[in-house]
């Protein structure tokens, strides 16, 4: 097959997250199986505006703020091109409208709905206000255009949010995300070490975190904490800022990583804050899983899917930092829990992989395209 991939996002820029791994993952799959795949996404500053990465072809147009939505619609009506049996229009807030100029086969992949995330957006006063509002009113109509549109997506929280948002259940695929782990064993840390990992952006949780680290640090006298992640200069030094402000003590901005360094780290670490408030899966929880690290995190949708509350980490129904650092404190002064959610955790984490999760998308794919359903 010819596979066309409409994505904000893609590899190589410096916001990617999880969502984009998953959609590189399954791509790589597709390749391996013997398909061709075309990636259409956003360009950023020294990017290729064409290359080929793991066997897929990308091409990098316009910003990843609906300007990347703009420049597809024409490159796919207008450009020149080959002729595409399957195109998969990825959401991420705002999706490519595909069914309103293609003709193939279509498959929307969506990792998580927008919903209370558009609350906070990162655009600055008063575009965040406008944003804001908008989104909650657009979002339930676009779904209005994907109803005959089959879906795959990572969690059942979305599988339900989709349809809230009136999408058929049974025109839902759940596939969850994979995990690749590398041969690292390291030792816990002497001291308690409390480990936050992932972009540094409001809709994380980054701030929240912070302020879980000034609760433990007010109960547990010998403790650390590590910000893992990349975010823009200027919101690091205001987090950085706001860190002195709490008068954390012991705390390390690491910034950016290497995958085999931030394996090192969640090795070496006791737990993992998520202080997210909404997520599609959370590709790291299973990551600190697969290190024997379990996560301690607000029960929202895509968390309370990759946690099982109580036995590889905790849940907190309080969306608090008082709730997070209390489920915290409580699994770090047990040493017979934390042991057991460990094991527990990696036990967890080796039922998922991307072998297996490319597997089920290639079979979703094949049965799109000639017409068998889900």
């Amino acid at each position: 097959m010819n596979i066309l991939i409409l994505s904000w996002r893609g590899p190589g820029h410096p916001q990617a997250g999880g969502a984009e791994i998953s959609t590189h993952e399954h791509a790589k799959g597709w390749v391996k199986a013997g398909h061709k795949v075309t990636l259409f996404t956003s360009y950023y500053p020294n990017s290729k505006k064409q290359e080929r990465v793991d066997g897929i072809y990308i091409i990098r147009r316009g910003n990843q703020y609906l300007d990347v939505h703009m420049q597809a619609i024409w490159w796919y009506i207008f450009g020149n091109h080959p002729k595409f049996d399957l195109v998969v229009d990825q959401f991420h807030g705002i999706p490519f409208f595909t069914p309103f100029f293609v003709r193939a086969k279509k498959l929307a992949f969506i990792h998580e709905t927008a919903k209370e995330v558009w609350s906070l957006n990162e655009f600055p006063p008063p575009f965040n206000f406008f944003v804001s509002i908008f989104g909650n009113i657009l979002e339930p109509l676009i779904f209005a255009f994907y109803k005959k549109i089959p879906f795959m997506t990572v969690s059942d929280s979305t599988k339900n949010d989709l349809s809230d948002f009136g999408i058929n259940k049974q025109n839902v695929m759940v596939i969850h995300n994979g995990v690749y782990v590398p041969k690292i064993s390291e030792k816990k840390e002497d001291k308690t070490t409390v480990v936050y990992l992932g972009v540094l952006t409001r809709d994380k949780g980054i701030e929240t975190a912070l302020e879980v680290f000034q609760r433990l640090q007010e109960r547990i006298e010998d403790i650390k904490f590590w910000v893992v992640g990349k975010g823009n200069e200027r919101y690091v030094r205001f987090l950085k800022s706001k860190a002195d402000s709490l008068r954390i003590t012991d705390i390390k901005f690491w910034g950016y990583v290497d995958e085999t360094e931030k394996f090192r780290l969640l090795s070496k670490s006791h737990i993992l804050i998520n202080p997210s408030i909404k997520e599609g899966w959370g590709i790291v929880v299973i990551e600190a899983a697969a290190m024997g690290t379990p996560t301690v995190a607000f029960s929202v949708p895509g968390l309370k899917d990759s946690i099982i509350n109580g036995k590889t980490g905790y849940l907190s129904k309080k969306l608090t930092a008082e709730g997070l650092a209390s489920k915290s404190f409580e699994l770090l002064e047990d040493d017979k829990k934390l042991a057991s959610m460990r094991n527990n955790a990696v036990s967890w984490s080796k039922r998922f992989s991307w072998e297996k999760s490319s597997a089920q998308s290639l079979n979703l794919i094949n049965k799109l395209v000639i017409g068998v359903k889900f």
